[in-house]
């Protein structure tokens, strides 16, 4: 019987000393790898920040704001020329509203309010379908099949930034309604909650 209890013991032993063993290896791969992710994702959004925006000097400090009736708040990157002059702010701004749920942009916007331009951060929409929306609204129109996708150089507080299905000035994706409504409310609300920031400070 004390052999069996011994055998026991040392099972418990050992099982205890491999879960210690890796506990500690998951826990060095962690602080070994969190700053390179960090980095990366800063990497990413400052590389989206310059793809969106006209050309600029200094990135200024970012900031969030929480726009009405939402419960996430949305990430502002204001850019500056040389003479300090804001040159335009790019919006990480996201929607719940993709086929497959969470889409998550970089939306740049000049001081007139105009999208100067867009890069897609995050979303798992249809391959083939909902994936085309970083190309698409960047297309080029084309007035003899009166096709609007193109949005770069629109203002979504001036033009009706939705698709044509809902009365909009803009085409959706062929087959993909659904993200294409998800995308621009995603710019829509990019839009809306700077100008809503800049009334603000207005007063």
């Amino acid at each position: 019987m004390a052999k069996k209890e011994s055998t026991f013991i040392n099972m418990v032993l050992t099982l205890l000393i491999v879960a210690l063993v890796a506990s500690s290896a998951l826990g060095y791969i962690y602080e070994l790898t969190k700053e390179p992710i960090r980095l990366a994702k800063e990497k990413k959004v400052t590389d989206a920040v310059k793809a969106v925006l006209p050309p600029f000097d200094n990135l200024g400090a970012p900031y969030k704001l929480m726009p009405t009736d939402e419960k996430d708040s949305l990430e502002f990157f204001p850019a500056f020329n040389a003479e300090g002059e804001l040159v335009g702010t790019a919006v990480k701004s996201f929607t719940n509203k993709g086929f497959s749920g969470y889409i998550a942009i970089m939306a740049g916007i000049t001081t007139d309010g105009n999208i100067s331009g867009y890069a897609i951060l995050e979303h798992k929409e249809t391959p083939g379908l909902g994936t085309k929306m970083d190309p698409w609204f960047k297309s080029p129109d084309n007035p003899e099949k009166n096709l609007k996708r193109n949005i770069l150089g629109m203002n979504p507080l001036a033009n009706k930034m939705i698709v044509k299905k809902d009365g909009g000035e803009v085409d959706a994706i062929t087959a993909a309604t659904i993200s294409s409504r998800a995308f621009l409310d995603a710019v829509n609300r990019a839009a809306r909650t700077l100008a809503e920031q800049k009334g603000g400070n207005d007063e």
